[in-house]
């Protein structure tokens, strides 16, 4: 298997007259974190969407594990399925309970048989912590807990890369620590991690290398350490200095 599961190379995408990225280049190796941060309307989500075509690219390339999405010919369906998606909404299916949840697409996609799916869903809702709540309905689960289903819904597909979007961010700040537990979790068990994020101390903790996007670019990209602790751009440290010190005030307007 090839080093680098994700390579995206000169993505742009359009929405109408505006393009929202401008010539994406972004590797991730595997086994490797990688958090994507920026202001809103930077284009993070967006960068994500594309990368399992959920939004399709108006230019450039994307290849995941050796198959490339952005080829006409390509079977999508096949390639999503080794792509993990846990969005902002926890999106689960209203109408399942928690078992239910985790195995329908296994049976239907994979074409497990249910005892092989109940016993994977089984598998890794122990690794969420959350075991107790197999024939629970969504309803009766705090955010937390759901967003903890929709991680391990999406990891009983084996994906090999896990694409992350804010997934702390509709939570209530009591319950981001689970969801964020359950991630630095993933990252050291070794799985491959595409992280939007405004969390800056996971970022910071976890992330192998963290890209900072503003206007549709990536402005800045290094380690860690160096974009968030020590960037070297003036447009990242100003950013930074506003989502670090909530009590920042920009220049007074003239």
């Amino acid at each position: 298997m090839s080093d680098v599961v994700v390579e995206i190379t000169g993505l742009k995408k359009s929405f109408g007259s505006l393009e929202v990225l401008k010539g994406i280049d972004v590797r991730v190796e595997r086994g490797d974190v990688v958090c994507v941060i920026g202001p809103s309307g930077s284009g993070k989500s967006t960068l994500l969407r594309c990368v399992n075509l959920l939004e399709e690219p108006t230019a450039g390339r994307i290849v995941v594990d050796g198959t490339e999405l952005t080829d006409p010919d390509v079977d999508i369906d096949a390639a999503r399925t080794r792509i993990g998606m846990v969005f902002q909404g926890f999106n689960l299916f209203s109408h399942l309970n928690v078992l239910n949840n985790l195995t329908v697409a296994q049976r239907k996609v994979l074409k497990r048989d249910a005892a092989q799916a109940e016993e994977i869903a089984r598998r890794n809702l122990a690794r969420v912590g959350l075991s107790e709540k197999i024939d629970a309905m969504p309803a009766q689960l705090s955010g937390g807990q759901q967003q903890r289903v929709a991680i391990a819904r999406a990891l009983s597909m084996d994906p090999d890369v896990m694409l992350f979007d804010e997934p702390t961010s509709a939570l209530d700040p009591e319950l981001v620590g689970d969801v964020l537990g359950v991630m630095r979790q993933l990252a050291d068990e070794g799985m491959t991690m595409l992280v939007v994020t405004h969390e800056m101390q996971f970022a910071r903790e976890v992330a192998d290398r963290v890209l900072f996007m503003d206007g549709g670019h990536v402005v800045e990209e290094g380690p860690a350490e160096q974009v968030i602790g020590a960037p070297r751009h003036e447009r990242t440290r100003s950013f930074l200095s506003r989502v670090l010190d909530p009590t920042h005030q920009g220049p007074a307007a003239p």
